[in-house]
Parts: C-alpha cells; structure tokens; sequence
C-alpha cells in the first residue's frame, strides 16, 4: 500500500504542498467533503489568468488553505479520485482578507484499464505488475474513475489474473499471489557508523556535504502518508537542510568554525561534540556572473506532474533573477542531446522562458550524451572570473548510452577539471534514482538538491541562490584528533558516504565537498568519555607494538584538535585551518545553544526514521518537544514545517501521544 500511495495522481499534486506564493497576508481555506462526509488528500489548484500560482491538498478532516495570497481574482479547481472535478470562478479576494470556500464533491464510477507492457504507453501514472502465472505476462495497470483520475491506491494491489485483453476496462480483480508492486527508486544502502575506539583511531578523516536532497526527499515520503525507506536518511543531509545563527567569517578565511561539547540528549553517559562551518554570505547583487547551462532532461520518465512541469516551474523562478551579465543556455536529451537555446543574456528573459515553456517529455534517456553536450556549451562559454555551473534537472533514470554508476562518475570526474561546476536538482517518484544523482553531484564538484514543490525550488533557486549556485570553497575536508586522555571512542553522526582514509586530508588531488555562498555545515560527534566502563569492541593487543605514551598535550583540558583544508573555487593548493576545543566541564543541556538542541533534534528525528541501533533513549515525543524548545528564529517556516514532519513520523510510527518510544 505504501509504495502504490506514490504513483496516486492526486497525492503527485501533493508535492506541491505550500507551495511558494508571492505575496500579502490574504488567505483562502475551507473544507472538501461529498455528502457531508470530508474528502482527504483531493488536491486543490490556485489559478490567476490561467496561470498556475500554488497547489494545495486536503488533510484528513477536508481542510485546505491557501496563504500569503495578494488581492486580485483568482480560479481554483478542486481533483479527487471518485469525484467530479470541480472548478469555482472570479473569487474575489481583498487585502489581508480570510475567505472561507467549502467545495461539495460528486462522487463517480471508478474503473480499472489493463494495458500490455510489451507495447508502447502514453499512460502517465501506472502501477507495474507482473503475472507469476505460466504465461508471465506483463501489465501496466492503473485504477481511474470517469474524470480520468488516477486512485490513490486501489481497493487491493496485487499480481493480476490472466486473461485480461489489452486496453479493455475492467473491475478491480486479484489474483491468488498477491504481492505488493515492483518499486524502482534507487537508494545506496547506509550502514550508521559504529564507535571507534581513541587508541585504535585517533584520527577521523570525512569530506564537508552540504547536500540537502535527503530532507525534501523525505518530506516527499512523510506528505503523502508514508514513512521513508530507511537508505533514503542521510542524517547530515537531514541537519544541513537547515540554517543556524553561526558566526560570519573574518579575515581571509571564506567560512568560520563553531564548536561547542556538552551532554548527549538521547545518552546521557555520553557526550556531544557540534562543529558548525558559515559560508560567507554574498548579497545577490554582487554574485560573480554566472555562465549557466541548464541540462534538462526530457525523457519519457519525466512526463508526470511531479517531473517536468515542476522543472520548467523552478526554472522560471531562476530565471527571474538572472542579471544582463549572466548568460544562460539550454540543452535537452531523451533518445538523443540536443541544444535548444544557444547562450543567452539574462536580460532576455522572454526568449529564456519560450525555450523551457516550449519543453515536452517523450523517449528514452541519453544522459551521458547530454552532459557531454552540457559541458561542451558551458566550456565554449566560460567567464574567467565568473560562476561556470551546468544545472541537470532529471529523476536519474538513465537508459541509453553512457548509463552505469562508474562510468558517469568517470565522466563527470573528466568534465569538472575544466572548472565547470555541477547543481543537481532531483524530481519525481517511482523510479526516482537517489544514489545515482547523489554520486553525479559528489564527483562534479557540486551539490544536490531534492525538489517536491515550489517553495522548495523558491528556496534552493532564489532565496539560496548564492549557497546553490555559488562556490566560495572547494574540497573542504575535516580531520579530528581526539585526546585518549578525555575521550574513549567517538562516532560521526552520519557522513557515512563521506568517509576519508586519513592519508586523503593532506593529499590535494583527492576529491572532496564544495562551499556555497553563505551555506553552513554542521556535523556531530557522539563521545564516550575516557573514565566511561563501557565497553566498545575493539582488537587485540597488537603483538609488535606497545602503545604510545601520551604527550603533554593530552595532559591539558583538550577534547580534540580540528584541522580543515579548502581550496578556492579556481584553485590546486589547499590551505590549512586548525583549531582545538576545550573541556568546560560539558554545560547543561539548556545552555546549550539553539543551533546545538535543534540539530540534537534533527539527529533524533533521523535515527528514528532509520531505527537506528544507536538511537539509545531518543523517542518521538522527546524529540519534538526539543525542536519546539529550541525552534529559535524560523525566516520561512522551515523549522516549524520539521515539527509539523515529525508529528506525522510519529503517528505513521504508530506512536500514541504519551508513549515514550
């Protein structure tokens, strides 16, 4: 049930919940209902001058509500699967008013189509099943109702009877083997990161991420009534989705380091070690100039609402704040790359947008061609002093071509030594590929992002521009050394696909993450002091060797020393940062800082989702009253939106509201 959810067109509408809506304080809500009783999930569209402005979607009790809306006249249409769409005209709304709109559903007739998967489909949204049965047929299958609509999940799901011709309309049937859909997302699979014993490892070595797919991904999950696969949390993905009040840089330095240590909210014999970067900040106007060569891909994948209608929507949005100085091109691929606007100023708005407007998915995908083509146009194009970046908008289905993990790692790993950048924006369900797009993003010198809705596109393409688009620092690498004195074994909270050997941090031609423009990172270790009787596995004593004497240093109040290495974004040779942190006698929990306790949360909030086996005493209702504690400033909602996330974790947990687990 879970996985057929993901395919519901209704709740594809869904992912654009809240979405960005310039604006006043004007607000329309009301409930969805048919005889009285309420419509959940029907998904709602606001519209001015037929232009689409932001998608909502009923809760369980009917609700919906549109917000930040200006004055003006506005349409909205009402979709739910079983029901008669529905449209309401000229609503006419005044500034700062609170209009209240019911919408009363007809319900309709709901049927089954059958088409053979040996043939060719123009069906967007389809459940895949396949017959166990002697002739081992395959069907694509969907469940709609007389508008066309797609259900959000059928009554049963399951391997179909034989029997079924082609094309025809038929009832809901079962057959014997009932099983639950083939699912084609793509996760790399996470193993937490274990404690390493101090006189074993002193070391720990991991590349900077400021990647944020995860967190999106996972809303995308937690929106339409589902928990997240466990592969799909990336804890540190999940932390640095957020922005924390850290200090700008001074001096020559682009980021500034922030550390703090105190007691472990979900362990309280441990400790916590915070390290937080902040990326200089660059006001809009004084960006280098940018040479973007949008990659988009248009394959047959990308047909569903969810995909290339919301990569055009985003596009439109960058495209708005690009500056006469930027230059933009447009390169597409399915069954082949193409190029379907040469580098055009940003001042020429108009002829950008006809080109992405103009965009219509259909065929099979040639990725590796298009990113050939991409960084052949943006090299062609290159500004010496200005933001080279391609920016590929796919779901990572990859078919033709140049397809396999190593061999696009190899790709990008060629392309990026020109000084290109590389901005990788995720779309979709179903056959979602996480890890492919993951890999590209790491190897390209650049980052990833997840992108359910507008306001998560407004917020990666605007409102963070300068962090997305932006490198003020490359191959940022971290190393730890901890004192055995007052540390007996620590362990990094998530990073687990960052890891470094200790040898990389001082050698300039491994690859690691990149900086943006006022982004922040933050990563935790969790600490088990020296005088602790807990017993961490380790190895024998090794037969060779003696351990080592401590030096003077270890006799001091030092926790660890932390060394950083960066490169500017055109150069070869790293510079080195070091700094110690002290043992103050670990403050109070509630003198930490907020940045501290609501990253304590997010960590929480994430091995929850992965029941991870270091959770320790982290519970649902623990956690949330954490993030509430510690919410802080809010620009944007953001955190208030992870409460909102976590407590639909919780109920999808099956946790009642005074359990402790």
């Amino acid at each position: 049930m879970r996985h057929a959810l993901r395919f519901a067109l209704p709740l594809l509408a869904a992912l654009f919940l809240l979405a960005f809506v310039p604006g006043g304080t004007a607000k329309i809500k009301g409930k969805v209902s048919s005889n009285a009783s309420p419509v959940p999930q029907a998904a709602l569209s606001l519209l001015q001058n037929g232009k689409l402005l932001a998608t909502s979607i009923s809760d369980a009790s009917g609700n919906y509500q549109f917000e930040q809306l200006s004055a003006g006249t506005y349409d909205i249409k009402v979709a739910a699967f079983g029901y008669k769409e529905q449209t309401r005209k000229a609503v006419q709304l005044k500034d700062a008013q609170t209009l209240t709109l019911d919408f009363s559903l007809q319900a309709v007739s709901q049927t089954l189509t059958i088409a053979d998967s040996t043939k060719q489909t123009k069906e967007k949204e389809t459940l895949l099943f396949e017959s166990k049965k002697a002739e081992s047929r395959a069907y694509k299958v969907k469940t709609i109702d007389a508008n066309g609509c797609a259900a959000p999940a059928p009554a049963h799901t399951g391997y179909l009877s034989l029997g079924g011709k082609a094309g025809a309309t038929y009832q809901w049937s079962v057959g014997d083997n009932a099983e639950v859909p083939l699912d084609r997302e793509g996760y790399d699979k996470i193993n937490d990161n274990g404690y390493k014993l101090v006189g074993n490892e002193a070391l720990s070595t991991f590349s900077a991420d400021v990647d944020r797919a995860s967190y999106s991904n996972v809303r995308r999950f937690l929106n339409t009534g589902s928990l997240p696969p466990k592969d799909a949390v990336r804890i540190e993905e999940m932390i640095n989705y957020f922005s924390y009040s850290y200090p700008q840089p001074e001096g020559d330095d682009p980021f500034s380091i922030t550390m703090e240590y105190a007691r472990c909210p979900w362990n309280a014999k441990h400790q916590l070690v915070h390290i937080g970067l902040q990326g200089k900040r660059i006001e809009t106007d004084n960006l280098p100039f940018s040479n973007l060569t949008f990659l988009i891909d248009v394959s047959g994948s990308m047909q569903s609402a969810d995909k290339l209608p919301l990569v055009k929507a985003s596009l439109r949005l960058l495209v708005n704040e690009l500056r006469p100085q930027d230059k933009v091109s447009l390169v597409v691929y399915a069954g082949a790359a193409g190029l379907v606007l040469e580098p055009t100023a940003g001042n020429q708005k108009d002829k950008i947008l006809q080109a992405i407007d103009a965009l219509e998915a259909g065929g099979s995908t040639a990725g590796g061609a298009g990113i050939n083509l991409a960084y052949k146009t943006a090299k062609q194009n290159f500004l010496i002093s200005g933001n080279n970046r391609v920016i590929l908008c796919t779901d990572g289905d990859f078919n033709v071509g140049v397809s396999s993990d190593a061999e696009l790692e190899r790709l990008i790993e060629e392309k990026r030594r020109d000084g290109i950048f590389l901005t990788v924006l995720g779309y979709g369900t179903g056959n979602y590929q996480d890890a492919k797009m993951e890999k590209l993003a790491d190897k390209g010198n650049g980052n990833y992002a997840y992108i359910d809705n507008l306001q998560e596109a407004n917020k990666t393409l605007v409102s963070e521009m300068g962090a997305t688009l932006v490198t003020i620092a490359k191959d940022v690498k971290i190393q730890v050394e901890f004192n055995p004195a007052k540390v007996k074994a620590y362990r990094l909270i998530g990073y687990e696909n960052r890891l470094l050997n200790k040898e990389d941090f001082n050698d300039d031609k491994k690859d690691a993450g990149e900086l943006g423009a006022g982004h922040t990172v933050t990563a935790l270790y969790e600490i088990v002091p020296a005088e602790s009787d807990e017993v961490i596995p380790g190895v024998d004593p090794l037969k060779y060797q003696q351990p080592v004497q401590l030096s003077n240093a270890a006799k001091t109040d030092e926790v660890l020393t932390i060394k950083f290495r960066y490169k500017a974004p055109q150069g070869d040779v790293s510079k080195l940062i070091t700094r110690t942190l002290a043992d103050d006698k670990g403050p109070a929990q509630n003198l930490t800082s907020n940045n501290f306790r609501f990253a304590c949360a997010v960590v929480q909030f994430g091995m929850l989702l992965r029941d991870s086996q270091y959770k320790g005493e982290a519970n649902w209702n623990d956690m949330i009253a954490q993030a509430k504690a510690a919410k802080g400033d809010d620009d944007g909602g953001y955190r208030s939106e992870f409460i909102r996330l976590a407590e639909s974790a919780k109920l999808l947990s099956g946790v009642s509201a005074t359990s402790k687990n």
